[in-house]
């Protein structure tokens, strides 16, 4: 049982953050996803090294290495190959690439997890659809437009969140405004150590008590919080170990900072909120991961919780059109 103390619980509802430290046995419990995520890589580089774009799959290199290579000779992202959730966007293209491995899944409904989200939100436990690999390349990697942002391998220019610096933001001012009331939980991970130097997150430590703040959007519809509301004077850098485990009350300003080192900072970000509760995405799968009043509702087939994804996946592609996921505009006050 990995239960919170009460001392961690009183922690976390006083600073709107806890790290949990070795919640995770890495060199166990990450084998597995280290192998799959190898695996889509290796298959990446050699459609790439097939049709010219790039001139080796660099074998020799490690996953880091690697990763760091294909930036670097491209210029393109490649994150959607990598992540476990599709953008909620209308239009989807039908090929739209996921990974969806068991090893995935026994992360996001790993029952020491569980039961450290069960002292947060209860014991009717969902798992929310926004959740995302990030596996960020140094920045002298990314290749930056002039605007900014960056050339996404799908064709569809990006902000820099997934791969490169995460704006200030709060994970409620990012879901639609039916979930407000929703005892949304992020827990976030890294997969291997995440240094200041690596791009760590950083908090502000209280924030989550200042209510809800404007999220401006940029170009591109990456959100963030408005600069004149935001003091980073405040900023507190969060450095883990691989195994630890962050627990962000969804109202708890953060980013992350810039990866200035020389190799990869690699991490999973999920979500959890009362089974019931509006997910904040609506037309994205969730499913309930624990439930001690119907356990036969749990969902322990890794086959079923990806099928749902490509489903998912194919409904977009077939919709024309979906409810605006961003509730500001970039002429609201703050924003100009």
């Amino acid at each position: 049982m990995a239960q919170l103390t009460p001392y961690q619980l009183s922690e976390f509802e006083d600073q709107g953050y806890l790290v949990v430290p070795g919640l995770f046995d890495p060199a166990r419990e990450f084998a597995a996803v280290f192998r799959d995520y190898e695996a889509v890589l290796d298959g990446l580089l050699e459609d790439l090294r097939a049709v010219g774009e790039i001139p080796s799959t660099w074998r020799d290199l490690d996953f880091a290495e690697r990763v760091i290579r294909l930036h670097r000779e491209t210029g393109k992202i490649y994150h959607q190959y990598f992540d476990f959730a599709v953008p909620p966007r209308a239009g989807l293209p039908p090929d739209t690439p996921m990974c969806l491995s068991p090893a995935i899944f026994a992360l996001i409904s790993h029952p020491g997890l569980l039961d450290a989200v069960e002292s947060a939100i209860g014991p009717e436990i969902t798992s929310n659809p926004v959740q995302h690999v990030r596996i960020k390349p140094p920045q002298d990697a990314l290749s930056f437009r002039s605007s900014g942002h960056l050339d996404d391998s799908l064709g569809v220019p990006t902000g820099t969140g997934l791969v490169g610096r995460t704006p200030w933001h709060q994970d409620n001012g990012v879901v639609t405004a039916d979930a407000d009331a929703t005892d949304l939980l992020t827990v976030w991970f890294p997969l291997t150590d995440a240094t200041v130097e690596q791009g760590c997150l950083a908090v502000i430590p209280g924030s989550h008590r200042g209510g809800l703040l404007t999220h401006c959007p940029d170009k591109v519809g990456e959100l963030s919080i408005a600069s004149r509301l935001i003091d980073e004077a405040q900023a507190l850098p969060l450095p883990m170990a691989a195994g630890d485990v962050l627990f962000l009350h969804r109202r708890t300003c953060h980013s992350s900072l810039p990866n200035t080192s020389d190799t990869v900072r690699w991490s999973f970000d999920l979500r959890y909120h009362p089974t019931g509760q509006a997910s904040g995405r609506e037309w994205l799968p969730g499913c309930v991961v624990r439930s001690r009043s119907d356990p036969d509702s749990e969902l322990h087939d890794a086959a079923r919780w990806a099928r749902a994804w490509v489903e998912t996946r194919d409904t977009l592609a077939r919709t024309s059109s979906l409810p605006p996921a961003n509730r500001w505009s970039a002429d609201a006050a703050e924003c100009a």
